[in-house]
């Protein structure tokens, strides 16, 4: 199948499978085949369009010219494929997490679960393969509509109060900024076209730059900038699968990745670090890597915990952008991929304790490595990802960061990293810590792990963090074609 083929193919699979999972709802084992076979022919897809990537070349299709300037367009570079091989990747592992959980923690809606979880997964395809802005805001509203039933899954007062802020803060920050961004940008440039280098060299002066990459970067409020965060915590009312959805596969990510893409492909990086014109953006990434670090100390619950430690993490790939220079870009960009498989890890832990021992609280999983080794073993290792310790994955990408923040002489921005890495020690590491070595406060004996369906993706995405640190070089030389990014 040709390229522009295989992209409309790989965005059109999951909205072709929902009506499938929907009709075999009385028959979950069927429901459930579908769901991994859709999954699967899903990723495929997208994975038949990584030879042709890494070759240099950049399949692209055409839909529809709704205006001058203006078309819904797909095309492929590389971080895009990046953010494909993410979502399509992990859906496969977490549909096999979901059939564990959801059945092991007797939800209800199992059904209406799947079928939101394959329209979110199209969503994220079409902001990856979004050849302009205008097509990349049209799927990015999408999933934000798709996940609000997620988000809203068990119905209770706590649930649809979370989604009322979801969808009161995403919707009015990109209407208000990113939208309000985008047509000012169109005004000046006449098109909204991803191009190498950017569009608005020439075209803006710098107050104006300055002001439309604050409105681009708050109109992203999937990537979670303080202010704009509050939805991000309140989501964790949700089923454990969809908190993954929400921090590791798509919507976050879908958040991170638009303001790198806006920042690379609108802007440029010649044009915001010439001048300094995003400095005053590396420092709100900084201020949101400490609070959120500060914040999630505080929480007891574990759930609650890793929400915090997501805003913080999504302010390295803003920071990374924000310094505007191919270290920069590269370790932003090499962060998705790492903070994906880390935190992945931490929430199919959570969601696994849950299940296996109704237990929620930190305070309350004294002890529980002896019943649960497998769990709280792979809980460590997404720990020390995160943290950005060797052997693991996240070493990469922090150390890059670093070496960014100092090429960009913004050695408060260095400092910001390794302080943010001391406090991720000290909320992360005590948990594995108290769970191995502390008195049992449960009342289980013996090994208690959750069904297999959930240890298994969580094995396999800790073991992706040891994979990806000594292996990192598919990922990092698919990187450096996004600009001449330094080893």
């Amino acid at each position: 199948m040709s390229g522009s083929t295989a992209i409309l193919v790989s965005i059109a699979l999951p909205l072709l499978g929902m009506p499938f999972i929907a009709l075999t709802s009385r028959r979950p084992n069927m429901r459930e085949t579908i769901t991994l076979i859709t999954a699967v022919l899903t990723f495929g897809t997208v994975i038949s369009l990584l030879p042709s990537v890494m070759d240099g070349a950049q399949p692209a299709a055409h839909v529809i010219d709704v205006m001058p300037g203006l078309s819904l367009a797909f095309q492929i570079e590389p971080l895009g494929m990046i953010f494909a091989l993410i979502a399509s990747g992990l859906w496969i592992v977490t549909t096999v997490y979901a059939i564990g959980y959801m059945r092991g923690h007797h939800e209800e809606n199992q059904t209406r679960f799947f079928v939101f979880f394959a329209f979110a997964i199209s969503a994220a395809l079409g902001v990856a393969f979004a050849r302009n802005m205008f097509t990349l805001f049209i799927f990015y509203e999408v999933l934000t509509l798709s996940t609000y039933p997620l988000v809203t899954h068990h119905r209770s007062e706590e649930a649809m109060r979370a989604g009322r802020i979801y969808m009161g803060i995403l919707m009015s920050t990109s209407v208000g900024f990113l939208l309000l961004g985008m047509v000012w940008t169109w005004q000046l440039t006449g098109t909204l076209e991803f191009a190498p280098g950017g569009i608005l060299t020439g075209k803006a002066s710098e107050g104006i730059v300055i002001v439309l990459l604050g409105l681009y970067a708050f109109g992203t409020g999937k990537a979670a900038l303080m202010p704009f965060h509050r939805w991000l915590p309140a989501a964790m009312v949700a089923p454990t699968p969809v908190s993954a959805l929400l921090h590791a596969v798509a919507v976050v990510k879908a958040g991170v990745f638009t303001i790198m893409k806006v920042v690379i492909y609108l802007f440029g990086t010649d044009l915001l670090s010439g001048a300094g014109l995003s400095t005053w953006l590396t420092y709100i990434a900084g201020f949101t890597i400490l609070v959120g670090s500060l914040v999630a100390m505080t929480k007891d619950n574990l759930k609650a915990r890793l929400a915090y430690s997501t805003i913080s993490q999504l302010s390295y790939i803003v920071l990374g952008a924000s310094l505007a220079n191919d270290l920069g870009v590269l370790g932003g960009s090499m962060h998705i991929v790492t903070h994906a498989f880390g935190k992945i890890t931490l929430f199919f832990c959570a969601g696994a304790i849950l299940v296996a021992l109704h237990k929620t609280e930190i305070s309350d999983m004294k002890g529980i490595g002896r019943q649960m080794p497998f769990t709280m073993f792979a809980f460590l290792i997404g720990s020390l990802s995160i943290i950005g310790i060797p052997p693991f994955a996240g070493a990469w990408s922090k150390w890059y960061l670093v070496m960014a923040s100092i090429e960009a002489h913004q050695y408060v921005a260095a400092g910001v990293l390794l302080m943010s890495s001391l406090l991720n020690v000290l909320y992360l590491l005590p948990i594995p810590i108290y769970a191995f070595f502390a008195t049992a406060t449960n009342d289980h004996d013996g090994l208690h792990e959750a069904p297999l369906a959930c240890v298994l993706p969580l094995s396999f995405t800790a073991v992706g963090c040891l994979v990806l640190y000594i292996y990192p070089d598919p990922v990092l030389n698919l990187l450096r074609l996004i600009g001449g990014a330094m080893p």
